[in-house]
């Protein structure tokens, strides 16, 4: 199985247990910062590599 390269509000939602709206927030905000970056990011999915890099979930 391979892993997804981007997440969903619900799957940000889930994984840090808090509301929809609180996960669009976290995902607005990292994709904020990754535009600031010269990224390219897709409303309502946040990169996964990214996220967990800032949820200290990885290196």
């Amino acid at each position: 199985m391979t892993e997804k390269s981007f997440l969903t509000v619900e799957e940000v939602a889930a994984e840090l247990r808090v509301s929809k709206s609180k996960a669009y927030q976290i995902v607005r905000e990292m994709n904020a910062e990754l535009q600031k970056q010269k990224y390219l990011t897709v409303a309502g999915r946040v990169n996964a590599a990214f996220f967990h890099k800032k949820m200290c979930y990885s290196d």
